[in-house]
């Protein structure tokens, strides 16, 4: 299997993590999507011209974060990061749901800022803001729900945590949220996470 890669993208590192979870990270070759020549070849590996994307062995390519997982976790035999039924099922998917919109925001910030400053949107900037405040303040209130075994859903929250101390150390996202900096605080300390947590 090939992944199209940037060390910085906190959807890759959730395949990533994923990977590694469920044993299969050695199974997994990186294709580098950070070159001068890279747009082209992200757009050859995925139309949507967006990294992740998956070439599987038999040449076929899967694209988007949680269809990569799910795949991953479709071809091992422990306990699935996708629950397969009921409750847990829904709370994973709905914390992935989380934890990716909040990854959404927060990447989308980082490219307003590289736009040129005459054409940048302050009012945009603060409806991102705003959108990971508001999930964060929820995730707070939930935080007891991101207790236990690594899911999809954990993994996908951990992950947004991780690439707001990245792009924004000095955000303060803890502030407040004493509940959900201490569970951080133990999933970021995962074998997981610690492989593929972003270059300086």
């Amino acid at each position: 299997m090939k992944l199209s890669h940037s060390p910085t993208s906190p959807f890759v590192r959730k395949v990533l993590v994923a990977a590694h979870e469920t044993g299969l990270a050695d199974r997994i070759e990186l294709l580098d999507m950070t070159s001068s020549d890279a747009k082209t070849a992200i757009d050859q590996v995925n139309p949507l011209g967006k990294v992740p994307a998956m070439i599987l062995d038999d040449g076929t390519t899967l694209m988007d974060s949680p269809l990569l997982c799910e795949y991953l976790d479709s071809l091992h035999g422990g306990r699935k990061l996708f629950p397969e039924s009921g409750g847990a099922r829904w709370s994973a998917l709905r914390q992935q749901a989380i934890g990716d919109g909040v990854m959404d925001a927060a990447v989308a910030r980082v490219g307003e800022a590289r736009r040129p400053e005459s054409e940048r949107s302050p009012d945009f900037v603060e409806k991102q803001t705003a959108k990971i405040a508001h999930s964060l303040d929820l995730l707070e209130r939930e935080a007891e729900s991101l207790q236990s075994d690594p899911t999809i859903g954990r993994i996908a929250v951990g992950c947004a945590l991780g690439y707001l101390d990245f792009r924004a150390p000095n955000e303060g996202w803890r502030t407040g949220r004493p509940k959900l900096a201490a569970w951080y605080e133990g999933f970021a300390a995962r074998p997981s996470m610690a492989a593929t947590t972003p270059p300086d």
